[in-house]
C-alpha cells in the first residue's frame, strides 16, 4: 500500500453494519471496499491481545467486569454480536492473532492501543506483529503518547499514529513535539482545518480524522486532502469515491 492511496479505513470493522470489533464487522468491511481496518486491543488476564474497545466487558457482550480480569478463553467464550443483532450471537471477541490471520496483509491495519498495562502490552504486540510478519502492514495509533513513544523507540521501522481530541495550533508541531519520527495524525474532524490538513501532509504525515459517517462531512474531508477517513460506513465512503 503506497503513502498517496486513499484509504477507508472502516472503524472498528464495519461497526455501522455488524457489532464493532468483531471478525463480522471486518469481513463485512472488506466486502464493502475498504482498504484498511480501525480496531482497539486490551490485553486479557492471562497476556493474550484482544480486540475490544472498552476496558469493561457490558457494552458489547454477555460479561460483565474488566477484560484483564479474564483469561483468554473465557473472554472467547463471550456473546459479543447478540447486542447489536440476533443474528451475530455466534461472533465472539477476537484474538488480534485472529484478525491478523483474516486480514491480508493488502490492507493497513490501524490498531489502537487503549491501555498499556504497565508496560506489559507494547513488547507482547510487537512479538506478535513481528511472529506474523505484519511489522510494515500496521500503524500503531493511541490518545496514550507514552505508549506510542515507547514502541518507537524499541522499534524504529514500526508506524505510530497520534490519536488526540484537541484544536492544536499547529499539527504537524504536534506531532514533532514526540521526537520521534510519527506516520500520521487521527484528529477528530472537527478539528482540523484545510491549512492544517495540507501543512501537515506536505511534510509528509499522514492525516486520518474521525469518524466521519455522513456524506457532506465525507465530502469535506476529501476537499481537504486527507489521506484517508476513519468511518463506521466504509460502504457510504467507497460509493463517494467511485462518484455513484
Amino acid at each position: 500500500m503506497t503513502n498517496s492511496e486513499f484509504l477507508i479505513m472502516a472503524h472498528r470493522g464495519s461497526m455501522g453494519h455488524a457489532p464493532e470489533n468483531t471478525l463480522a464487522a471486518f469481513q463485512l468491511g472488506v466486502e464493502q471496499g475498504c482498504n484498511a481496518i480501525e480496531l482497539d486491543i486490551h490485553l486479557s488476564k492471562d497476556g493474550e491481545i484482544v480486540v475490544i474497545h472498552d476496558e469493561t466487558l457490558e457494552r458489547t457482550t454477555n460479561l460483565t467486569g474488566y477484560v484483564n480480569d479474564y483469561t483468554a478463553a473465557e473472554l472467547k467464550q463471550a456473546d459479543a454480536g447478540s447486542w447489536f443483532h440476533e443474528k451475530y450471537a455466534a461472533e465472539c471477541i477476537p484474538l488480534l492473532e485472529e484478525v491478523l490471520d483474516l486480514v491480508s496483509t493488502d490492507f493497513l491495519l490501524n490498531i489502537e492501543i487503549k491501555h498499556s498495562y504497565n508496560g506489559q502490552l507494547e513488547p507482547t504486540l510487537i512479538e506478535l506483529l513481528k511472529r506474523k510478519n505484519r511489522m510494515e502492514s500496521v500503524v500503531l495509533s493511541s490518545f496514550n503518547l507514552k505508549s506510542l513513544k515507547a514502541i518507537k523507540l524499541a522499534e524504529p521501522d514500526i508506524r505510530i499514529g497520534i490519536i488526540y481530541n484537541v484544536n492544536v495550533v499547529q499539527h504537524r508541531e504536534f506531532a514533532n513535539l514526540m521526537g520521534v519520527p510519527v506516520y500520521s495524525l487521527h484528529p477528530n474532524f472537527h478539528n482540523i482545518d484545510p491549512e492544517d490538513v495540507l501543512d501537515a501532509v506536505s511534510s509528509g504525515i499522514q492525516v486520518f480524522p474521525y469518524t466521519i459517517n455522513d456524506a457532506e462531512h465525507m465530502k469535506l474531508a476529501i476537499s481537504c486532502g486527507v489521506s484517508g477517513i476513519i468511518t463506521n460506513y466504509p460502504d457510504r465512503l467507497r460509493s463517494i469515491l467511485s462518484g455513484e
